[in-house]
């Protein structure tokens, strides 16, 4: 049975206000209890933060992705239209060679033109992307930019000399599973004539190497999978993200390409919705990538996502204010700062005071949220798997890693998420990758 989109808003809309008016009646002992040690602004303030905002936002989310039916794509296209790769590399010596052989094994019935870009690096990988030339059976463009002028700059160089109608990118160290160019096309073509960019699947391929690896391949499975799949069911996912995404290449004219910050794909996403374009999700246009193989590296990358979050915020400051379904995900983008830092300056602490018997903060009542956020966690995990069989794929045994995602991964990040805001503000014009 179709469902109208506004239906499915109001829908998902009302369960998160339900569950968090419900949320909120059942906290007062709890509120009374914290008012009188802290005082009532900031028991509050801690309250909503830690419980009422994240239990609206895993009711909104449980009730979406029960009622969600993605449309198919259409899997008969009359014509397939030539796409450019755009890959950005500093230092990728070891990962670059498989990433473009990933393209030439691609069953993409159009054109393809690939432009290696090397953006000053120290080690072989341009001398890697020129042997790659010859070995593989591709049309490879190899651009190489002796000093080193970051990724967002070197995308917007290169992407003056494209002149197919689509753009897409790619992370130098990630790997294109079977079809997911033409997945990503045929998603394209399949949604709303104002989709000017689609989102690729991104997960995790080296999870097998260390276990922060083995615990992020949850991050990107579960939480990043389930939070865009929702985002374009209500027609705006919030970051086309250049690991894998594709744009159609004059909307990218118009909104003037990647800017030069940290964030840049966030920022440039941001963009293009506030020119009241859509932003899709491809759910099976998959690419599997390296993520951070240390805290120590991930830690980096997290506080560069929040960072590029605030720098969309600075660049968009009215993308909060147009009355679209999308607006609810850039206010809850608005409100992530706020609990983040109560988590790190509230929460860590009130778990420390629960194991000395004080439950001012971390007690009975927080437990609220679980069960949302187990139930979010089983439905994405139902609804992966199902799309893992439909690609030849398998979820691999990984129960420590996702004990730890489930229990104590926030413990980690969303201090790390505090830092990078901490950093914007008042580091703002450092701009590097960051990540390695």
């Amino acid at each position: 049975m179709y469902i109208p989109i506004k239906i499915k808003f109001i829908i998902t809309t009302a369960f998160g206000i339900l569950w968090a008016a419900f949320s909120l009646w059942f906290s007062q002992a709890w509120g009374a209890a914290l008012s009188g040690v802290i005082g009532g602004f900031w028991a509050w303030t801690i309250i909503l933060s830690i419980a009422i905002i994240p239990g609206f936002m895993n009711a909104f989310m449980v009730m979406a992705l029960l009622i969600d039916k993605r449309p198919k794509r259409n899997e008969k296209l009359k014509r397939y239209p030539s796409i450019s790769i755009l890959i950005a590399g500093l230092n990728e010596e070891k990962s670059i060679f498989s990433t473009l052989q990933s393209i030439e094994r691609q069953d993409y019935p159009g054109k393809i033109y690939v432009y290696a870009i090397n953006d000053g690096s120290t080690d072989n990988t341009y001398k890697v992307m020129t042997s790659a030339m010859k070995k593989l059976n591709l049309n490879l463009t190899v651009v190489n930019i002796s000093r080193n002028v970051g990724k967002a700059r070197a995308l917007s160089m290169v992407s003056k000399q494209v002149k197919t109608p689509y753009l897409v990118t790619l992370d130098a160290d990630s790997y294109l599973y079977k079809d997911a160019l033409r997945n990503i096309v045929q998603r394209l073509k399949s949604d709303p004539e104002n989709t000017a960019a689609v989102a690729g699947s991104v997960l995790v391929r080296n999870s097998r190497n260390t276990f922060p690896a083995k615990v992020q391949e949850w991050d990107y499975f579960h939480g990043i999978s389930a939070v865009k799949r929702i985002q374009s069911l209500y027609q705006g996912t919030m970051v086309a993200q250049g690991a894998f995404s594709i744009y159609d290449n004059r909307v990218l004219r118009k909104v003037g390409k990647w800017p030069h910050c940290v964030g840049e794909d966030i920022v440039l996403t941001w963009a293009i919705l506030k020119e009241g374009y859509r932003v899709g999700y491809s759910e099976d246009a998959i690419v599997f990538t390296d993520a951070p193989e240390t805290w120590k590296q991930f830690i980096r990358q997290r506080q560069r996502w929040s960072r590029g979050m605030i720098e969309a915020f600075k660049a968009h400051q009215t993308i909060l204010t147009p009355t679209r379904y999308s607006s609810m995900f850039a206010w809850w983008n608005f409100l992530f700062p706020l609990i983040d830092f109560a988590f790190t300056l509230a929460f860590i602490p009130g778990v420390i005071l629960a194991l000395f018997g004080y439950y001012y903060i971390a007690g009975p009542m927080t437990l609220l949220v679980l069960p949302l956020a187990m139930l979010v966690n089983l439905l994405m995990y139902r609804i992966q798997k199902k799309m893992f069989k439909e690609q030849g794929l398998k979820v691999r045994q990984n129960f420590l890693g996702f004990l730890f995602y489930t229990l104590l991964y926030a413990f980690i990040l969303q201090p790390a998420c505090v830092v990078g805001y901490i950093n914007e503000v008042f580091r703002g014009s450092v701009k590097n990758w960051g990540t390695k």
